[in-house]
């Protein structure tokens, strides 16, 4: 078998992730590779944390970029404040909540569940409500935008609720992140990870992570070794503290690095509240056109996701010819249902770069010609 170099088709990715990567930061991407600790790399790392901070809307001096996926985000912050003596509760209304139970079953961790509805946002209530009925809480988990179904939960209240019942919160911002807004100091976030390949348009393969004051005191006081070696934060902190000589962990993506420092660079370039406002825009237009071709939403409006669309698929129509069509036609990819909405629902990513007009109107007409077939 003869194998030749690997060049993919232009595709115009409207899924559930990854999403469009702009230019810009795929010519960063070829940018000469460096050592992991020439002085060089080192100032854009600070760089790199610095417009996290802001992507973050936070101070915490723990925020780094984890060399790893959003899931690997995930469990950082679960096996480094976790114990098993530790009681956690867990809010899921999606499959990525349920992964977050996983993360404290696998730690012999008390774990206990606030059961949602698929396709709504986290009841407060229900939180509060199984916080009086647990006293022993330490920990409050929850899913910021949930991207199985397309809901978006109020991360403000019921971080709120938490602290009333001063429990450390745990969130997950993978698909938020830059897309909607989230402010992690005000809000009170102790632990929050995200991945790269979603609202901030960069390659996959990196997780922002940051953690309060009181997140970090946990990790640096534990006297029980982190289940895992690898994202034990205690040992890459001083690789990413920016404080004197810096301590080698583990080689950097080099390469990857300064796509995501292009992409934040890009994200504050625009202004974080005009890209929630440019998400929120372009949702609008997608939501009134796919009422015009009789496609429902799954989430209530003062619930929904703008950057991840969940629509009932019409009756009658062909969840996988239809998605194919629009691969084989136009180059275009939408994300089929998951978990519970498998077979049922399409997921339509406008995230970041593909937050765009020209990405709607693509869209619409491709799903009008696909269904009229």
């Amino acid at each position: 078998m003869s194998i030749k170099s690997f060049i993919p088709v232009p595709r115009t990715l409207m899924g559930p992730g990854p999403s469009d990567v702009s230019p810009q930061v795929l010519s960063a991407l070829s940018r000469p590779t460096i050592g992991h600790l020439d002085p060089l790399f080192v100032g854009m790392m600070d760089e790199v944390k610095s417009l996290l901070q802001y992507a973050f809307q936070t101070s915490n001096p723990f925020t780094i970029a984890l060399s790893a996926p959003g899931s690997a985000g995930m469990e950082a912050c679960f096996v480094n404040l976790v114990t098993p003596e530790d009681t956690v509760v867990v809010c899921v209304n999606g499959v990525f909540g349920m992964r977050m139970t996983e993360n404290v079953k696998r730690l012999g961790a008390k774990l206990v569940v606030v059961e949602g509805e698929w396709g709504r946002a986290v009841d407060p209530q229900a939180l509060e409500a199984a916080l009086k009925q647990n006293p022993n809480a330490n920990f409050v988990a929850f899913v910021h935008a949930e991207t199985s179904t397309g809901a978006l939960s109020d991360a403000k209240t019921l971080c709120a609720i938490a602290q009333q019942y001063d429990c450390l919160t745990i969130v997950d911002a993978v698909t938020s992140l830059g897309g909607v807004e989230l402010r992690v100091d005000e809000w009170g976030i102790d632990a929050i990870y995200s991945g790269s390949q979603k609202c901030l348009s960069c390659v996959p393969g990196i997780s922002p992570v940051s953690f309060s004051e009181r997140a970090t005191t946990i990790v640096q006081e534990r006297t029980a070794p982190v289940p895992s070696w690898f994202l034990d934060q205690s040992l890459v902190m001083d690789y990413w503290s920016g404080e004197g000589k810096r301590s080698y962990h583990h080689t950097a993506p080099v390469n990857s690095l300064y796509a995501l420092h292009e992409s934040l660079l890009m994200l504050k370039n625009e202004g974080l509240e005009n890209s929630w406002a440019r998400h929120a825009k372009q949702h609008k237009a997608l939501a009134a056109g796919l009422a015009d071709l009789g496609i429902n939403y799954i989430v209530p409006e003062d619930e929904r996701l703008p950057q991840l669309n969940s629509v009932y698929i019409p009756d009658g129509i062909n969840d996988a010819k239809v998605r194919s069509y629009l691969l084989e036609e136009y180059n275009l990819e939408i994300g089929a249902g998951l978990g519970k909405f498998a077979g049922k629902a399409w997921r339509i990513g406008l995230m970041g770069y593909a937050a765009r007009s020209e990405n709607v109107a693509l869209c619409l007409a491709a799903l009008k010609d696909a269904l009229s077939r």
